[in-house]
Formats: C-alpha cells, sequence, structure tokens
C-alpha cells in the first residue's frame, strides 16, 4: 500500500506539502528521514525517535544483510517488529556502499573526506592515506562483488539479491540497486555506471513486492546530458518514485545544478527523495527545488560528537565556557533534553564520557531538524513560506 498526493505548492518556489500513506501510516512532506543503518537510531531508542518527531528512518540494505542478516530478520517479523518500530521505514539497496567502499576509497572521497570534495580542506589532507588502501567493492554488469569490512567474506549483491533482501526486511519504501558514483569519476566511467544503472532499474521492477512502494534512482554525476538522460530513463518507468542518487558534483553549488537539471523532467505527482543530504544550510535550498524527503547522518553524528544544532549555528558542548551555564541546549526549545537538563549538565557528561549525553544531544539535534521542516511544512500551508525561509 502506498500513495503520495500534492496538498500545497508554494507559489514563489518549487516548494510543496504533500501526503504519503503507507501501511505503516502517513507522514507529511518535506520530511527528514533520518539515517538506522543497522535498525538503530544511534544512541536512541525507537520511543526516543516519537519524542522527536520522527515519522520515518531509512536503513541500510548492505550492512543488514551483513548482520544480523535478512532471514533472522524476517523470523522477527521484519524490521518493524524487529526495532519495534510501528511507523514507516525506508530502506536503501547498497548502492551507496558500491561507492563508499569502492571509488570512495581509492578516490579519497567518503565520510572523513565527505562527498563534497572542493567543499573541505580535509579531502586534500585525507586523500593520499585513503587512495593506499585496497577497495571492497568490485562492480561488474552484473552487480558487485563485496569484500566484507567485518571478517573479510566475499559476498554479492545484485539487483535481484537486492530486492529479495529488501523484500524480507520488510520496509515501506525501497530503492532500486544503482552504482553510486564517486564526485571523481570521469564522464567516460559515469556513462558506463549510468547505463549499468538502467539495466539494473529494470530488474529490480521486474523483482518488485506489490506491498512495497519501490523509487527509481536517477545518477549521472554532475554531468548534464547524463542527469537528464538519466531522468527521462528513470521517469519512463513505472516506479512509484523517485531517488536522486551518486554523485552530486564537488560542491553544494553544483548539488542545486543537478536538481535543476533532473527534478523539471520527473512526474510532479510522484515523490522525490534526495540521498545523504539534510544538513541545516542544505534544507531551505533543496526544500525550494522541490524534494520532498530527504535523509542524512548528520544530527545523530553531530550529537555523538558533543555538537548541539541551534538557529545561531553548532554549539560544542565541550568548551569550558558550558560548564557552568544553566541554559538549555537551545532556549525555547521543546525538546526533551531542552526541557529537562542544562548545557553545564551536558558539559560534564561529554566530557566523562558518560552514554547519556550521547542520548540528550542527539534527541535535541533530531528534534530540532523535524521542527524546522515541520515549520517550513505549515508555512507553505498558509502561502508565508518565501517569509520563513529568509529569516
Amino acid at each position: 500500500m502506498f500513495k503520495f498526493e500534492i496538498l500545497k505548492k508554494d507559489k514563489n518556489s518549487k516548494a510543496r506539502v504533500g501526503l504519503a500513506t503507507t501501511s505503516h501510516g502517513s507522514f507529511e512532506t518535506p520530511c527528514f528521514v533520518p539515517v538506522a543503518t543497522q535498525a538503530s537510531l544511534k544512541a536512541i531508542s525507537s520511543e526516543d525517535a516519537k519524542l522527536c518527531g520522527v515519522d520515518i528512518i531509512i536503513s541500510n540494505t548492505y550492512h543488514l544483510h551483513l548482520r544480523p542478516g535478512e532471514d533472522l530478520v524476517a523470523k522477527m517479523g521484519g524490521l518493524h517488529k524487529f526495532m519495534n518500530w510501528d511507523r514507516p521505514i525506508m530502506t536503501d539497496s547498497g548502492g551507496f556502499q558500491v561507492f563508499s567502499l569502492g571509488f570512495g576509497i581509492e578516490h579519497g572521497v567518503g565520510k572523513i573526506a565527505n562527498i563534497f570534495p572542493d567543499e573541505t580542506s580535509a579531502y586534500l589532507e585525507k586523500r593520499k592515506e585513503w587512495s593506499s588502501q585496497a577497495k571492497l567493492a568490485k562492480v561488474t554488469d552484473d552487480g558487485v562483488m563485496f569484500k566484507s569490512h567485518i571478517d573479510g567474506k566475499m559476498l554479492e549483491l545484485t539487483p535481484k539479491i537486492s530486492m529479495q533482501v529488501q523484500k524480507k526486511l520488510g520496509a515501506d519504501i525501497v530503492l532500486a540497486f544503482d552504482e553510486c558514483t564517486s564526485p571523481l569519476s570521469d564522464l567516460k566511467y559515469t556513462a558506463m555506471a549510468l547505463k549499468r544503472t538502467h539495466n539494473w532499474a529494470k530488474i529490480c521492477l521486474s523483482e518488485k513486492n506489490n506491498k512495497q512502494a519501490l523509487y527509481g534512482i536517477i545518477q549521472g554525476g554532475a554531468f548534464e546530458d547524463l542527469r537528464k538522460e538519466s531522468s527521462e530513463f528513470i521517469n519512463s518507468l513505472d516506479f512509484d518514485g523517485f531517488a536522486v542518487g551518486g554523485s552530486l558534483g564537488r560542491s553544494k553549488a553544483d548539488m542545486l545544478k543537478v536538481l535543476d537539471w533532473t527534478l523539471p523532467i520527473l512526474n510532479e505527482n510522484k515523490p522525490r527523495h534526495l540521498l545523504g543530504i539534510g544538513e541545516f544550510s542544505d534544507i531551505f535550498n533543496i526544500v525550494n527545488k522541490g524534494i520532498d524527503t530527504f535523509d542524512c547522518v548528520m544530527p545523530t553524528r553531530l550529537g555523538r560528537m558533543g555538537r548541539g544544532m541551534t538557529f545561531k549555528g553548532h554549539i560544542d558542548i565541550l568548551k569550558n565556557i558550558y560548564s557552568k551555564d544553566k541554559r538549555p541546549i537551545e532556549e525555547g526549545c521543546c525538546c526533551y533534553a531542552c526541557q529537562n537538563y542544562s548545557r553545564a549538565y551536558l558539559n560534564h557528561l561529554f566530557r566523562t564520557k558518560e552514554l547519556l549525553g550521547y542520548r540528550l544531544l542527539t534527541m535535541h539535534n533530531l528534534y530540532f531538524i523535524n521542527n524546522l521542516v515541520a515549520k517550513i511544512r505549515e508555512a507553505i500551508k498558509k502561502g508565508k513560506y518565501g517569509r520563513f525561509w529568509r529569516f
């Protein structure tokens, strides 16, 4: 069961409010989708997530295939029962690991150096170190052979296997298997990967489980012709929605160009997801372009790093200036952490490496992002979005 309808459009941008309905409930868009890689939002429980306003999560097919395995998850009643989450779940296909365990290592582009190499000085420092490591993924026209980062065993993911794994995991929305390319891949390689992705998309459709919505993934790197070609091809197929994936260029400016090339071609009555993007500075820009849902690890990762998200920027709770600060993380915030604990207490927790600190700051960051997106939806509904996003 899956349905998507547009409730309201902004007059001055491509922003819109939509309603997606699944067998595990509905959620309004724009919507932030936090990352529960291994069937867990790191540091918090499913109950905590609901307190933070989380309506849908995304889990990782590759990692869950490795452990505990989709067969065990299926025996436990699927992901929803396994992790005690009765709201919608999305699963990726494993396509990101094709990049992160392949050219992500060879090119030195990944979680440390960022997926936008021109946005960070760390890239130049880390590239030599990363590129000396052996790749853990080998791509062929049939699929990908991975070397497990856990025990070194070889495992294969193909479009068919990815769909079978996702069926057993039981998510409400699943993604087609694709080859996610590096921002440093040239035109020739990106074109070859695009052809593979398109062939794999047709196989994924043939394996579709009617109880799950299936999104096709648009690739093509930062090459305009390839992005438009991919958008037209994926749009022509019977997918329930779309995901914009792969390399989005070397900078955030490139990412916005990719969206300009891609989104106008897609059926506007189907939802559009942007993979791996969702930092505070990105949200208004991607919503303005017409993105409906987007996932990102940053709110939870920052929480574990001792960084609290506020409208004035991140605060580093480990700094001495907060050791005697009675204020909440952000004044006026209604999250569980801000309603009950001070900056001074959080400073103490992180300095003494108490795990409660991870939980409280993660809860705050997730609430912060979800509250922001809820305000965006409300502003669009009331026709006041233009004034709101320029605050």
